[in-house]
Formats: structure tokens, sequence, C-alpha cells
């Protein structure tokens, strides 16, 4: 399964946010990373340069590589809807995504690993695809076998993030993809309009 795996903590500099979640190193170091840091002269940034950065902020934040998410930009561009929005929309149906939103994980790259592990169940059934479109009243939920693991006793317990397209049942440990979120309702910082414009292109 291709994703990212370098160093996370010079990206979520580069992008001035840690959009990789906590990061203690981040915290220490909110400049840019480089030999002169903050006092390195940077000139105004191109119109493609600011595109550019905004579809690098989006791809690293859920964990998408180019082409996956040049194919998904290409599905938003036909459906029906505001492309940049049903871009986002389905970056947060993407299975990852959703399991991270529940609080099983405390990142991304975390309840991609769960999933792939075989821990995550829709309706019942296992599925192991990250990338997998999660559809309005599905049930995500722990593999009975998995609901004793440390790691996502410990997230659930140290999750408070509530969002209203999702609904949880603590008791089975499974949530319900009760509805497709608006665009405001997703709180990522992403101008989604640069990534239109730069694909446009």
């Amino acid at each position: 399964m291709a994703r990212y795996t370098g160093p996370k903590t010079k990206i979520a500099r580069k992008f001035g946010e840690p959009i990789f979640g906590d990061d203690k190193s981040f915290e220490k170091k909110k400049y840019p990373p480089g030999q002169h840091g903050n006092n390195r002269r940077r000139g105004k940034k191109s119109e493609y340069a600011i595109q550019l950065m905004e579809k690098q902020k989006a791809k690293y934040t859920y964990g998408i590589l180019e082409r996956q998410f040049r194919n998904m930009f290409e599905k938003a561009n036909s459906a029906k809807g505001i492309t940049g929005e049903v871009l986002l929309q389905m970056c947060e149906k993407r299975l990852d995504n959703v399991v991270y939103r529940l609080g099983l994980s405390p990142s991304r790259s975390g309840a991609r690993q769960l999933v792939s592990h075989k821990h995550i169940t829709i309706n019942g059934e296992i599925v192991n695809i990250p990338s997998y479109q999660v559809k309005v009243n599905d049930v995500i939920g722990v593999r009975e076998k998995s609901k004793s693991l440390s790691v996502i006793e410990e997230s659930l317990s140290n999750s408070s993030a509530v969002y209203e397209w999702l609904s949880w049942n603590s008791e089975k440990k499974e949530g319900t993809f009760v509805s497709v979120p608006e665009r405001t309702q997703i709180p990522e910082n992403i101008n989604e309009q640069f990534i239109v414009e730069l694909y446009s292109k």
C-alpha cells in the first residue's frame, strides 16, 4: 500500500500547521524548515505556488498520493455539486478518515493501519481498504476480537471531538455515518478552490 513515509514535522512546519495531528516537535519549531528558518527572506508566492501548496496540504492531511488524488478530483469534477466541496467530501468519506474522526485512532496514519490490519468492519463485514468510500447509514465498528486493543481503548479515552455527521455507540464500539458533511462542518483548513483552479489549468 503506497503512502507517504517521510519526515512529518518538516512537512507540517512547511505549511505552518500540525496537519498530521499533535506534534511536540512542531510546537517547538513553528517556523519553516531550512538553514535560516524564520530569518530567510521569502518573496511573494506566485499564484501557481499558492495553488500547488494547497493541493499538497490536502494530500498530506488525508494521506493520499498524487495519482489517487488526481483520480478523486476527476470523479468530483464529473459529479453534481461544487467540485472543490465534493472533493473534500470524498476525502472525508474515506474509511481511514472516518475511523480517525470516530476517535478510534489519534491519527489518520494509525487509522489506516487499523483498517489494513483487518480490525475494522462495515455493516458487520471486515473491510481492509483504507480508501473505501463510506456511504450514508453505514455502520463502522471494531471487529469483536479487536475491541480490547489498547491502542483503540487509549485513543477513545482521549478523544473528545464530536462531528454532526457521525454518531457513536460506546457500548458496541461502533459508529454510524449519518450524512455527508457540509463544507462548513469539515474542520480542515484547506482552500479547495485553489486545488480546483490548479487541476483546471
